[in-house]
């Protein structure tokens, strides 16, 4: 893995002309696998069709907004995701382009792939590539970057919780309908508990210094502050703004209620769901909470296309960085890799987001 890494490390670094070639080639690949798919009777033309069907009901200004300000949260994740890592890793080469290109994956995945699967994409693919970094200290710093999301996601679901009547029932009725899931839940969690206290007897020494390093950003308020916290507090501004836009571009009156309270049902959604980005249940939890300002009809609309758009553009703009990054060959081969060993944790996922949906790790 070490080896596979320097030689992931050594293509981020290559030429701008060879990157540019693979990002042809890459583009070319993905063309003519639709093709392929298509004969194959997977009509994956007619949902990109769809998709276009989709924008072309959305003013123009409000799908080039909304990709901005995508592109934007994700970015600034990405910039608090990079401080935590320098802090942790100080003598390691962590540039920012191999970050952003991993967060971003990782936003993508989590947008059609069940349990933030992606999210541990983004962990393993960032201890195979930082020289030094264990997927403990990694898993500690993503413990740390979670803290202001958190407390931002907390205030925003207090007041979804006192303004919007039936908003806590209609999320958390996935679990009600699925007895058997919360069993599997429980009886994993109890296993995990176990399981950890054995390792921790054993090795809790050299896991506590790996925590350490990876929260090494908490030494440092001010770095902490100016570095995540502040990066960390635009990004969910620029949710924020995804949101307004597209209640804009379908006449829903764009408050301070609206946005907030569809923020707190989107983030909750992705959290209880057991569909790739909480689709379904985003959209009941939408029309429960913007109920007083629209019909049903229009809430579902707006949830629906906000959904697909952005995350649309999320798998566009891990594509274009995974091959800008690490080029073709290298970046799929890391991807595979990353995401066999990611499937293999996620009877117990962290949590995530963000984002975007609230698909973000």
């Amino acid at each position: 893995m070490d080896s596979f890494a320097a030689t992931l490390r050594g293509e981020a670094s290559t030429s701008l002309g060879p990157r540019l070639i693979r990002i042809v080639g890459w583009v070319a690949g993905v063309a003519l696998v639709i093709g392929i798919l298509d004969l194959l009777g997977i009509p994956v033309s007619d949902w990109i069709r769809d998709l276009f069907k989709k924008v072309r009901e959305v003013p123009a200004w409000a799908v080039a907004a909304g990709v901005v300000l995508q592109t934007l949260q994700t970015t600034l994740a990405a910039v608090a995701w990079h401080t935590i890592l320098r802090a942790a890793f100080p003598k390691a080469e962590v540039t920012f382009r191999l970050v952003l290109a991993s967060y971003a994956l990782a936003v993508a995945m989590n947008s059609f792939l069940p349990a933030n699967i992606g999210t541990w994409v983004m962990l393993i693919m960032l201890s195979s590539l930082i020289a030094g970094a264990t997927l403990a200290s990694v898993i500690s710093g993503y413990a740390v970057e979670k803290i202001p999301f958190s407390i931002f996601n907390i205030a925003v679901y207090i007041y979804l919780f006192i303004s919007v009547s039936g908003s806590l029932s209609i999320n958390l009725k996935v679990l009600a309908e699925h007895p058997v899931l919360i069993g599997v839940i429980a009886a994993t969690v109890i296993a995990l508990v176990v399981a950890a206290t054995r390792v921790f007897r054993r090795q809790w020494a050299k896991l506590r210094e790996q925590l350490l390093i990876g929260g090494a950003i908490l030494g440092s308020p001010r770095r902490m502050l100016t570095g995540v916290v502040l990066p960390e507090f635009g990004s969910y501004a620029a949710k924020l703004g995804v949101i307004a836009v597209f209640l804009g571009a379908y006449s829903i009156p764009v408050t301070f209620h609206n946005v907030v309270s569809v923020t707190a049902s989107n983030s909750i959604s992705n959290s209880v769901s057991i569909t790739p980005g909480g689709a379904g249940v985003t959209q009941a939890a939408n029309t429960a909470a913007l109920k007083n300002s629209t019909n049903a009809q229009d809430a579902t609309a707006y949830s629906v296309a906000q959904q697909l758009i952005v995350s649309a553009w999320n798998v566009v703009f891990a594509v274009i960085l995974v091959a800008w990054v690490f080029g073709w060959s290298s970046g799929k081969q890391l991807v595979r890799s990353s995401y066999e060993k990611a499937k293999e944790r996620t009877r117990g996922p962290p949590k995530g987001r963000g984002a975007p949906a609230d698909t973000s790790p």
